[in-house]
């Protein structure tokens, strides 16, 4: 019976400890797990947040006494609770994400406590050496600084991405510095051929990444918009412009034919529904078909947009320009989700 009993008072065993004791608002706090039996970690914070982490950590938004209740098994029956008093707050910022990669969005919020609504100004910077790297490693995408949120995406890889952020509260000024591990991520890319060199243009989403000469100039080579093979059939351009008059050049794809002819055009592949994407003339065209797009350059640099779905070739997407690059006389889409930092 005593074994049992010292047994049973093991397996339900619940407890955790938190650091600092005495936390500020806005200040992280590590919870530890200690635990002795338990797989399903169920942890609510008092403030209206939870968390599934073994022992996770949080930041209290506001000064005040909660109550941190940690369970370890879904039975309701095994779990601790514990209070924690937050006080007087220090500036802080946090950002709903942990893992961070290029040009994708995020947004970082300001973490002040002002119940006596206080004048307050807030101001988000890099902290760059201006002598090691010259283009910025973060865009802010709404063009604000100084409100309590930021939103942006970072443009390179970095082990640590420094962030910024002064807050003025009652005239008293706090600096708050942190950094993040930025990481790259494959993604198809679009090769250019201009008179005085190449270049392979990373395409993200609605972005892009600054071209940079280096590129497979076998790939470019290879690429033709003069013939090509479609559901085991050879199309030629001569044949093609019995139909199309004017034909340059065209590519295929779902059925499709995208061609350029006095500007870029769309039409079935029998033919039907010509439809004018641009007007203006069209120097070269490819197609990615692992991402559904259309590029093609004219004089003032390179579009793209998605493939034209409705059966009578309407489209309600705008073409978008992807860079400024003249003149290019030739591309092709890499799909091998090429990676610029290895």
């Amino acid at each position: 019976m005593l074994c049992c009993a010292l047994m049973a008072c093991k397996k339900n065993s619940v407890d955790f400890t938190f650091s600092p004791t005495a936390p500020k608002a806005g200040e992280t706090v590590y919870f530890t797990n200690q635990s002795t039996s338990g797989e399903d970690w169920s942890w609510t914070f008092g403030d209206g947040t939870v968390s599934t982490i073994k022992s996770p950590s949080h930041a209290y938004k506001q000064p005040g006494t909660y109550v941190v209740t940690l369970q370890v098994d879904k039975n309701n029956a095994w779990k601790e609770s514990k209070q924690i008093t937050v006080y007087d707050t220090i500036p802080s910022y946090a950002c709903a994400d942990s893992v961070f990669t290029i040009y994708q969005d995020y947004t970082f919020e300001a973490m002040v406590y002002n119940p006596y609504n206080y004048d307050v100004s807030y101001w988000w910077h890099e902290l760059t050496d201006p002598t090691a790297y010259v283009m910025p490693y973060f865009v802010v995408t709404d063009s604000v600084r100084d409100a309590g949120k930021l939103h942006l995406y970072f443009t390179r890889p970095m082990e640590e991405a420094p962030l910024s952020l002064r807050v003025i509260l009652n005239g008293d000024t706090t600096n708050v510095n942190k950094s993040f591990n930025v990481s790259d991520r494959a993604t198809n890319s679009v090769l250019f051929r201009t008179p005085e060199d190449a270049y392979r243009q990373r395409i993200f989403g609605a972005r892009a990444e600054s071209y940079f000469p280096t590129v497979d100039t076998m790939l470019l080579h290879n690429e033709t918009d003069t013939v090509q093979t479609y559901n085991g059939y050879d199309f030629h351009l001569s044949a093609l412009q019995t139909v199309f008059p004017g034909m340059q050049g065209f590519h295929i794809a779902s059925r499709k034919i995208y061609y350029r002819a006095n500007g870029l055009w769309v039409a079935n592949i029998d033919g039907a529904y010509q439809v004018q994407i641009d007007t203006a003339e069209c120097y070269a065209m490819t197609l990615d078909t692992k991402d559904s797009r259309i590029y093609w350059a004219n004089a003032n640099g390179v579009w793209y947009m998605p493939f034209v779905g409705s059966d009578n070739n309407r489209f309600v997407t705008v073409p978008v320009q992807l860079n400024d690059l003249t003149p290019v006389t030739k591309m092709a889409a890499d799909t091998e989700k090429k990676l610029k930092y290895q």
